[in-house]
């Protein structure tokens, strides 16, 4: 009796490892970290058609990875719970240190880590209340106004390139885009550079932020965390 419960315990953890085992999935699971969407929105960000996306959020929602509310004839779809997203952070963190093959993807992608010298959750912290500091939030105005850090503004991507010039020479940047494969704040802050302005990007953005219980302020006045919390 023993070990079939003990063999039922290790089928049911495998649903969790089966559901993640797929590219499109994944894709899916990181666009959902912005909030919910319904299939449409998923297709549009993704670029994966209608038929696949449909069937690969049956398999996230299958295995309880994602949840769903009808509003109309549309369904939304979010992540199931801030766990989803720490669980995601471990695998990413766990695979990077695992699979050369993947630091160099993600290297190819971002640039040298050694040269960015990203901003770490803690760091950020840090320095939110010094007016040396100027916390530029990359994503667009709509993602903004969702939730974004304490003291950031918005200066979407293309808005900065055109304001460059108007940025404060004598503060430190530290902008910030959606997640931990996002290439908008790492190049902006190449371009920062070149403008002889100080800047680092956050390392993970707005996503690792969350994953670390970092507060979220949204432009309705409410500060809330990655539980959901206010």
């Amino acid at each position: 009796m023993g070990e079939f419960i003990e063999a039922e315990i290790y089928a049911q953890l495998a649903r969790i490892g089966k559901a993640l085992a797929s590219p499109v999935r994944l894709r899916l699971l990181d666009l959902l970290e912005k909030g919910e969407s319904d299939v449409d929105g998923l297709v549009h960000a993704s670029g994966i058609n209608l038929k696949n996306t449909s069937a690969q959020l049956q398999q996230l929602r299958s295995a309880n990875l994602v949840a769903t509310r009808r509003q109309g004839n549309r369904v939304f779809y979010r992540l199931a719970g801030p766990e989803v997203s720490r669980l995601l952070g471990s695998m990413q963190y766990c695979a990077e240190l695992r699979l050369a093959d993947l630091r160099l993807a993600v290297g190819e992608l971002l640039g040298s880590a050694d040269e960015l010298r990203p901003v770490t959750a803690d760091e950020l912290r840090a320095h939110m209340d010094d007016p040396h500091t100027m916390i530029i939030d990359v994503r667009s105005e709509a993602d903004y106004a969702n939730g974004h850090v304490p003291g950031a503004i918005s200066l979407p991507a293309a808005e900065l390139r055109e304001k460059i010039d108007s940025i404060p020479r004598d503060v430190e940047v530290i902008a910030y885009c959606q997640g931990p494969y996002c290439v908008l704040s790492p190049d902006l802050v190449r371009l920062l550079r070149r403008h002889e302005i100080p800047a680092r990007p956050l390392q993970g953005g707005i996503t690792q932020w969350q994953r670390e219980g970092g507060p979220l302020h949204s432009d309705s006045g409410t500060e809330y965390s990655d539980s959901g919390t206010e």
